[in-house]
C-alpha cells in the first residue's frame, strides 16, 4: 500500500523576505532589518515591542501601504514591486487595517457615512443600498446605536469600534489592527479580544470562514491566551517567539522583563 501524500501546507497570504521596514518619516532609515515572516490562513499574530521600535511601520508595511526599504514583500503570493496599481488595490481590498488612536475617520461624517465608504467606492452603490450591510457591522462592533452621530463627537475608544467595523464591512480575508487595545479599560479589553476571538475562530459575519488576525501590542501579557503566534519588534531586529509555550519560555532578556514587569 503506498504511503499517505503529507498534507500541502497553505501558501502564506502575506511574507516579508529579509525586508528592512522603513520609517514613513523618513523612508531612507531602516527601523526593523532583514524581517523573515509570513502569515498563513487562520493565524492569529501579536507583535509586541516598546514604544518606538517600528510597530506601525512594520505593519504598514505588511498591508502594502508602504514599500520595504530592502528585500521583498508579496501579498497572496504576488511579489508587489511586480504589480501593477490596479492588482495592488484589488489585493489591498483583501485586507482590512484598523489604524491606532481612534482609526483615522473622517470626523465630518457620520458613523454610518464613515462604515459607508469603503461599500459605495468598491462596490459602487449608494448609501441606501449600503445600508444594511452597515447596519450589520456597527451591531457587530457594539456600536450600532452610533449610527447618526458624528464621528468626531465619539470618544478615542468608539471611534476606535467604529473603525474595526469600516474595515470588516468588505469581509477581508486578514485583518491588521494597529495597537487596538492600548488606553483601554478592562471591559472595553475584554470586549476586543472575545471578538477577535469570534472573528479569528470563524464569525457568522465571515459565513463561518476564520479571519486571519495580526495586532501590534505594547502589552504581550493580554494577548498570551488568545493570539497564537508572536512576534517581537527590538533593537531594529524581528524575533519569532513562535507559539503560546515558546513565548513563556522565551530567554529574550528585555522581553522577559517586559512580561514581568
Amino acid at each position: 500500500m503506498a504511503a499517505s501524500a503529507e498534507p500541502i501546507a497553505a501558501p502564506p497570504l502575506i511574507e516579508l523576505a529579509g525586508a528592512d521596514i522603513a520609517s514613513a518619516q523618513n523612508p531612507d532609515t531602516a527601523l526593523v532589518q532583514q524581517v523573515k515572516w509570513r502569515l498563513h490562513p487562520g493565524e492569529f499574530w501579536a507583535v509586541g515591542g516598546l514604544q518606538w521600535a517600528g510597530k506601525s511601520d512594520w505593519l504598514t508595511t505588511v498591508a502594502g501601504l508602504q514599500r520595504p526599504a530592502a528585500g521583498q514583500h508579496f501579498l497572496f503570493g504576488e511579489p508587489t514591486p511586480d504589480m501593477g496599481q490596479l492588482e495592488l488595490l484589488a489585493a489591498r481590498r483583501r485586507i482590512g487595517l484598523v489604524f491606532e488612536n481612534g482609526g483615522r475617520l473622517f470626523p465630518h461624517l457620520t458613523v454610518a457615512e464613515n462604515v459607508a465608504l469603503p461599500l459605495c467606492y468598491h462596490h459602487n452603490c449608494s448609501k441606501d443600498e449600503a445600508s444594511e450591510t452597515v447596519a450589520t457591522v456597527l451591531r457587530l462592533a457594539g456600536v450600532g446605536e452610533l449610527a447618526d452621530q458624528l464621528a468626531g463627537q465619539l470618544n478615542r475608544s468608539w471611534r476606535q469600534r467604529v473603525a474595526l467595523a469600516r474595515a470588516l464591512a468588505l469581509k477581508p480575508e486578514v485583518l491588521l489592527l494597529d495597537n487596538p487595545l492600548a488606553g483601554l479599560d478592562p471591559r472595553q479589553t475584554r470586549w476586543w479580544l472575545e471578538t477577535l476571538d469570534a472573528l479569528n475562530a470563524g464569525h457568522a459575519w465571515m459565513s463561518g470562514r476564520p479571519l486571519t488576525l495580526v495586532a501590534t501590542a505594547d502589552e504581550l501579557r493580554q494577548w498570551s491566551s488568545h493570539a497564537r503566534r508572536f512576534g517581537w519588534l527590538q533593537d531594529r531586529r524581528w524575533l519569532d517567539l513562535g507559539g503560546r509555550a515558546e513565548l513563556a519560555a522565551s530567554g529574550e532578556p528585555a522581553l522577559h522583563d517586559f512580561l514581568a514587569a
